[in-house]
Formats: structure tokens, sequence, C-alpha cells
């Protein structure tokens, strides 16, 4: 017969048993609420995020379009690049030179550090030239990139919803400039996966001309309310690629391996109580910290780069932190199944002296830019890379001083690559480069173009973050922008 304390007990297990499976199912059903995906993914034959040595093949399975870009290559060029001297030719504007703005395009228009001031017309101070069959217009200081003319389309049409630098790049990045959003390369990562376990899917790399350093923030590459899993890694662009990847004197591979897997076990038995994505990162992250200490040197290494490819890119001394090295590196990380490639050269804020600023910006981006498309043609690669250039906003037809301001009504890119139909110019601003009246490109619409080029409907793929359907795209449908497809 039971005594009172076995009664108890069994009272106490019961209403424990009953408390903690409403707690777990409750738990359950606002997990599937906040993250619809989190059941999805856990009926998936996939290895989950948080396997110890697993491979994250992402959440769009299948995709929506066919794959016509498996990778992505962005070329920031921080600061914001004047069309006026790259990409947008305007003879009106070169007449105007010198003379006041006529007040009938700026007026009740936001200017950044322009507002209230007397407006006076600038000229492009370099000339253009027709190139290749497609004669596409390309300023005088790019000639290295005018032999792509006809691998790349021109987008003379983009416009941005932001007017200072940090706040421009967060939208150009990741659609949004709320702080703690996923950046384009996150998303990517996070709905398709990446071709390779020894290395993150998701690299960024910086480099720095001789004007024009606009500083640019790591949120840039944040993967915001994604697990951190999904963030882009910045690799030195000189020394170490990475901090801290080489073992600490004294432990040899085997002895840290059993370490991780320690590590991992501990961190694994965590996992199990506890629902938090980021306890699946660390373990992840520990497993692809270890295998990089093979990949990243092997990455580095330029040894096996012929002289000729190095004379291609402009590289001097390998690992010297150049735009031209990053644009080696960058094909490199390509080659090993990268997701996304992010190139950041910080020269192109020139409010003052612009001629002088501008032509060693140019300098610094035009041959390897040049040479990354033609080397990943040369190697069947460019088919299957998208290759994005340019800025996060232009700048104005209006002369500041021996420079030019932000301006956001009316900027230029050019995409090469991945789908892209080449030796196009889509878009046209007005006859002085004010604003964008043909063809307009949002960023939310380059966005679009970007995702279903890697196979991704931009206007499904959302996940829920506060209550709200959260995309990329932002939250009005966006456009693919059918004219720049192949």
């Amino acid at each position: 017969m039971p005594t009172d304390f076995d009664a108890w007990r069994t009272r106490l297990q019961r209403r424990a048993f009953l408390r903690n499976s409403a707690y777990g199912i409750g738990s359950l059903a606002l997990a599937g609420l906040l993250d619809p995906t989190l059941q999805r993914r856990a009926g998936a034959s996939e290895p989950e995020a948080g396997d110890p040595g697993g491979h994250w093949n992402g959440v769009i399975r299948p995709t929506h379009f066919p794959i016509k870009a498996k990778r992505v290559i962005h070329l920031c060029m921080a600061g914001g690049p004047s069309q006026f001297e790259s990409l947008d030719h305007k003879p009106r504007l070169a007449a105007l030179d010198g003379q006041p703005f006529p007040e009938s395009f700026t007026r009740g228009q936001q200017l950044a550090q322009l507002q209230n001031k007397a407006l006076i017309a600038r000229g492009p101070f370099c000339g253009f030239q027709r190139h290749g069959e497609s004669g596409q217009m390309i300023s005088d200081l790019f000639p290295h990139i005018a032999t792509i003319a006809d691998k790349i389309a021109i987008v003379r049409s983009m416009t941005t919803e932001q007017i200072n630098h940090d706040p421009a790049h967060a939208f150009m990045n990741s659609g949004s400039i709320l702080k703690g959003r996923p950046s384009m390369g996150s998303w990517l990562l996070y709905g398709l996966g990446a071709e390779t376990d020894d290395l993150p899917g998701f690299v960024v790399l910086t480099s720095a001309g001789a004007t024009g350093l606009q500083p640019v923030s790591a949120r840039q590459w944040s993967a915001g309310f994604l697990p951190s899993k999904f963030q882009g890694i910045q690799f030195q662009s000189k020394g170490d690629a990475v901090h801290y990847i080489s073992s600490p004197p004294g432990v040899d591979p085997i002895a840290q391996q059993a370490s991780i897997a320690e590590v991992n076990r501990l961190n694994g038995m965590l996992a199990d109580d506890r629902l938090d994505s980021e306890i699946q990162t660390r373990i992840a992250q520990y497993e692809l910290a270890f295998r990089m200490q093979t990949s990243v040197p092997e990455l580095t290494d330029f040894s096996s780069e012929p002289k000729s490819v190095l004379d291609m890119y402009g590289v001097a001394t390998p690992g010297d932190g150049s735009f031209a090295s990053n644009c080696l590196m960058a094909r490199r990380l390509a080659e090993r199944g990268v997701r996304m490639i992010q190139l950041y050269h910080r020269a192109w804020d020139h409010h003052g002296g612009i001629e002088r600023g501008m032509t060693l910006a140019a300098r610094d981006v035009d041959q390897p830019c040049a040479a990354l498309v033609k080397d990943l043609e040369r190697r069947g690669m460019l088919d299957e890379t998208l290759i994005v250039w340019g800025g996060e906003f232009g700048r104005t037809p209006m002369g500041q001083g021996t420079g030019r301001d932000h301006h956001i009504l009316g900027f230029s890119i050019w995409l090469a690559g991945g789908g892209i139909k080449g030796g196009v110019t889509h878009g046209a601003t007005d006859e002085l480069g004010y604003r964008a009246v043909e063809d307009v490109v949002p960023v939310h619409d380059l966005h679009a173009t970007i995702l279903a080029l890697c196979g991704i409907d931009g206007n499904r793929f959302t996940v829920k973050f506060q209550g709200l359907d959260v995309r990329l795209t932002g939250f009005e449908p966006a456009n693919v922008v059918r004219g720049l497809l192949a």
C-alpha cells in the first residue's frame, strides 16, 4: 500500500508532466507562429544548421525558378561614384557647365548638403566613347571596363530612398534602414545554402583608395534576425585572412579536434534542453573554424596563380590589401563554392576634389573589375556567376565646390554574367541627369532581379518577424527587371 510520500510524489510527477507538456506544446505553437519555416525544416531530410558537421542546403527547396546564377559577387563602390563620370553621358549637362541649374528640376526636392544653396550645373570632367558592337557609352576613366561593354548591362535609372551613406548602404544591402534586418547575402545563404563546407557561405573583403574614404559598418553584412550562422564573415585583405585561425602554439590538430568535439557535445546537451538557434550556430561554427584552418591557407596562397593572371588583374603583390587582390580572391572564393562575395572599395565620396579623387578611384577598380569578368568567362564560370557593380547612390548634376553631393533620384550601376543580357543599356535619366524618367529601377526591384536569377521569387521569400512577413524586397510587391535578363 503506497505511503503518503509515494502518493505525494506521484501527484507531483503528474503535475510536472502536465505543466511541462503544456509549456512544450505552447512553445512549439509559438515558434511555429513566429517562424513557419521551423516546422518545415524539422521535417526536412537535410541536416539542420546546428548539426555538427551538417551542411545547410537552404529553405527554398525546390527553387521557385530555374537557377541562372549560382553565386553573386557584389562589387560595392562605397561612397557613391558619380554617374556623370562613369556610365551616364549627358552632353546637355556639359553644355550647361558653370551656369545656374534650372530651379524647375529641384524645386521642393530633398538635397543632402546643397539644401538652400545656389545650385550651379557641373558638367563631366572627362569624355565618353562608344564601345563594343553594342555601342555602350562608357567614360574614358574606365578603359578596361569599356573592353567588356558587350558583356555588361548598364542600368542608368537606379533610384534609392536614403540620401546619407550608412542608411543608404543598409537599404542597398537589406532593403530596409531598420537595424536588425538581414543583408542580401544572408538572405541568399539562408534560402539556398552554400556549395562549400570548408569556407563561410558569405564572405566580405574591404579595400581603400587614396581619397573619399567613407567608413562602412559591419552591420552591412549582418544576418539580422536570422541565426548568426548566415552573417557575412569579413576576411582581412592583408595578413591572415581570418584572425586567430591558426592553432595556438603547442596544440596539435588531433588535440584541437578532441577539444572541439567535447565543446560541441556540451553545446549539444544545452541545445537538447532549449530552443535557441544560436546554440546550433555555435556548434556549426566551431566545426567550420576547424575546417578553415586547412582551407583558408590554401585559399590565400596565390603561388599557384600564373604571373599572367596576376598581371591581368593588376596585382602587384598578392595579398597587399588592394582591390585588385580582392578581385582575384573573389574568383578563388567563387571557385570554392561561396554563395555571396562582397568587395567594398572605399574611395568614392567626392564632395570635393572629384577630378583627382575619381580618377584615382577609377584606376583602382577599372582593370581588376574587367579582369574578373574575363577570368570567370575563361574558366566557364561567368554564366553561373552574377556580378553587380555600383554604389549606394549617385552624385548630383550640380557642383559642390570641386565635387558633387549625394543623389538618390537617378544613378547608374552595371551587371554581368549569371543570366544577364550583355550589351544593353536599361533606363534613362532626364537631359541633365537629375531624375530617372525611363524604366525606373528602385532598389527593391534590383533585389527582386538578383533573387530571381538565383532561383528565388523575392515576393514569396518571407520570414515571420515581430508579427510581420519580412522579405528582402520590401512590403510592397517588387518587380523583376525583365529587360536585363538574357
